[in-house]
């Protein structure tokens, strides 16, 4: 999440945040020929509205910074995805399935959905979300339906952001699930790259060879965690160092690929390995609070509740997401390269 900025990218983005806080379009027209998106709630921009589920922000001050106002993005603007798309020049950001025409399918869809884990049971108090296994089903059901080209989905742009939840609404919950008194950390870690492994290679024989894999960041410094398992004084040691083994096998995993597969591009996404003092240097200065109101015990803003007047000073947007600012941030990094490895979103769309 939030955290992981490497210091390389301060460097990069500080002028851009001295001129202005948002990403120009790019004026070179659409650099992929589609654009498809999975992942839990920092991904997902409207496919929970339909679900019966506490993780649902169709409402304010959700989307106060957004043009088309509560959309059902998990932030008060964009988030990361919207300005990759920008980034990759399409005109408009990718819409979510839920909803969409059968024909979008050939553009781009959205299929993320806040709760959603690697594992199936994650998230289940929350109540419905969409898992990845469920979201790989539905992008199938898309391209069939609408007939795309393989050797179209082959040169389409793919992005996935998953696992937070596997750790905040699982391994972690009180009282322990069956998860966490099955699996120490390292093991449990193991459990989500296997799944992950297979759900990446049905993705594979569905025609996906440019995929950026996204990494947990610090959630254990999220202001809920500090809350909860932090004392209210700091980051919890604990799951930073559980969500480490997790980052470190899926940067192994995108080498197998790599290495493996025939004419793949993955990349690994590093959002972990920054830290506050690096946001600080671009006047993004307050990190141990949301930015809206949010009610003792929740994470989630409170509907038409105060927010904070500046939000481009803000990290976290409610007690868990992040502000727009932070999300431009770190997709201009991932699309520069500045925290990809091996390769930069933009390489994976030349």
């Amino acid at each position: 999440m939030v955290e992981g900025v490497s210091k390389a990218l301060w460097i990069v983005v500080a002028t851009l945040f001295a001129v202005a806080a948002a990403v120009a379009p790019v004026a070179c027209g659409q650099q992929a020929p589609c654009y498809f998106v999975f992942g839990d709630s920092q991904f997902d921009n409207g496919n929970n509205n339909v679900l019966n589920t506490t993780a649902k922000v169709n409402y304010l001050p959700y989307g106060i910074d957004f043009p088309e106002g509560p959309t059902g993005r998990f932030s008060n603007g964009r988030n990361i995805p919207d300005v990759i798309a920008e980034l990759a020049g399409f005109n408009d950001s990718i819409p979510p399935f839920a909803g969409a025409s059968p024909g979008q399918a050939n553009i781009g869809l959205n299929y993320a959905s806040g709760g959603g884990g690697i594992r199936e049971e994650t998230s289940q108090n929350l109540g419905e979300r969409i898992s990845l296994r469920r979201q790989i089903n539905n992008h199938q059901t898309a391209i069939i339906n609408a007939a795309v080209p393989r050797r179209q989905l082959r040169r389409c742009l793919y992005t996935i952001n998953i696992g937070s939840n596997d750790y905040l609404n699982n391994y972690f919950l009180h009282p322990p699930t069956p998860a966490r008194r099955r699996y120490n950390p390292e093991q449990f870690a193991e459990s989500l790259i296997r799944l992950y492994n297979i759900y990446l290679k049905q993705l594979y024989l569905l025609g996906a060879r440019k995929v950026a894999l996204f990494g947990i960041g610090k959630i254990g410094c999220t202001p809920r965690i500090i809350a909860s398992l932090g004392g209210g004084v700091g980051c919890a040691e604990e799951v930073n160092q559980a969500v480490e083994l997790f980052n470190n096998k899926l940067e192994a995993l995108v080498a197998d690929f790599n290495d493996r597969l025939s004419s793949v591009m993955f990349t690994y996404v590093d959002l972990f390995s920054g830290n506050a003092e690096d946001f600080a240097a671009l006047g993004i200065t307050v990190g141990d609070r949301s930015c809206c109101t949010v009610n003792p015990g929740e994470e989630l803003c409170a509907q038409n509740g105060p927010v904070c007047p500046d939000r481009t000073k803000y990290i976290f947007w409610d007690n868990v997401h992040t502000t727009e600012t932070v999300n431009t941030v770190i997709a201009v990094g991932a699309f520069d390269g500045n925290i990809t490895s091996p390769f930069s979103i933009a390489e994976l769309v030349d």
